[in-house]
This record gives C-alpha cells, sequence and structure tokens, in this order.
C-alpha cells in the first residue's frame, strides 16, 4: 500500500509540476495579458462610476457619502490627537507644579 501511495504521489508531482510550467507560461503570453488588462481597465472604470452613482445617490438623499464619513473620522482622529496631547502636556505641568510646591 505504501508503494502505491509513493507512485501516485510521485506522479502527482510529476503533473504537478508540467502543469504549473504551462500555465506560467501562458499567463505571460501577450496573447493573455492584453486582453485581461483591457478586462480590467473596463472593470476599473465600470466601477468608478458605479461608486460615483452611489455617492451621488446617498447625497442626492441627504446621507453621508463615503467620502463624507471618511473626512469626518479624519477629523475625529486629529482633534482625538491633539486632545490627547494637550492632556499629556497638562499631566506634565501638573507633575511639574507638585515638585516645585
Amino acid at each position: 500500500m505504501n508503494d502505491v501511495w509513493k507512485m501516485w504521489k510521485k506522479s502527482f508531482d510529476s503533473w504537478e509540476n508540467a502543469t504549473a510550467a504551462y500555465v506560467e507560461e501562458v499567463l505571460k503570453s501577450p496573447l493573455v495579458l492584453g486582453p485581461s488588462g483591457t478586462l480590467l481597465s473596463e472593470a476599473m472604470k465600470a466601477r468608478a462610476k458605479v461608486n460615483d452613482r452611489l455617492a451621488g445617490f446617498w447625497g442626492g438623499i441627504g446621507l453621508p457619502t463615503k467620502r463624507d464619513q471618511e473626512r469626518g473620522l479624519h477629523a475625529l482622529n486629529r482633534l482625538q490627537s491633539q486632545l490627547h496631547d494637550l492632556e499629556e502636556r497638562l499631566a506634565d505641568l501638573e507633575a511639574a507644579g507638585k515638585k516645585g510646591s
């Protein structure tokens, strides 16, 4: 039974290596890369149009778009960071005041 497994494993590994080499060559071919690149470009253009239309729809009914939410979160993060810095400065000033007393 062990010999059957070894023989099957050896033939599978051989098949896998040959198939991987063939697929790699096919995927590097300009006949595959050209149309694939075109398809990807068109898909990304379509996605951008859908995103713009969705943003227009949500904005049209008065809800914040993804960009609006990202801007708000960025501003909130910046304010939180400044508040944290001010808290640290206040703690340092309080510590310095206690040492001076």
